[in-house]
């Protein structure tokens, strides 16, 4: 039997990297519960001091079909880089030079979000399509493929 998952970041700045991933996977930030018109509002109601109110987020797939996205603060900074990583795919259904510029679009887009392309790996057929190495804004890698 298949298990329901959730991917969960440690980072310093939850909502931050919450809205980053909800733009780069077209999820969208998790709303407040029932009765609350913001997360603040919850929040305050039960009593977590407003110190607190960022110490986590997570996104959602807007058609439920996703698996929940969590971002938990963390004091520690991030030090090496990620034994895991997301492949975010960019490209469905595209080859060689429209495929590339579709990640190239992708990578672009994400850039202005806060992202940082780190590098390209050109297509060698037949195992590997091409795909393109991102950092989200607190410097977990990812990949455009």
């Amino acid at each position: 039997m298949a298990r329901d998952v959730q991917f969960t970041f440690d980072c310093a700045d939850p909502a931050k990297l919450a809205a980053f991933w909800a733009e780069a996977l077209g999820y969208r930030v998790q709303g407040p519960p029932p009765g609350f018109d913001s997360w603040e509002q919850a929040l305050t109601a039960m009593g977590v001091p407003p110190e607190r109110h960022n110490d986590a987020s997570a996104v959602v797939d807007p058609d439920g079909a996703g698996p929940r996205v969590f971002f938990q603060r963390v004091p520690e900074p991030k030090r090496v880089k990620n034994r895991v990583h997301l492949d975010v795919r960019a490209a469905p259904g595209l080859a060689e030079e429209a495929r590339m510029a579709a990640l190239e679009a992708a990578a672009d887009r994400l850039v202005s979000h806060g992202a940082t392309r780190l590098e390209r790996h050109e297509p060698a057929p037949p195992l590997d399509a091409g795909h393109i190495v991102m950092a989200d804004p607190e410097g977990n890698e990812f990949c455009l493929d």
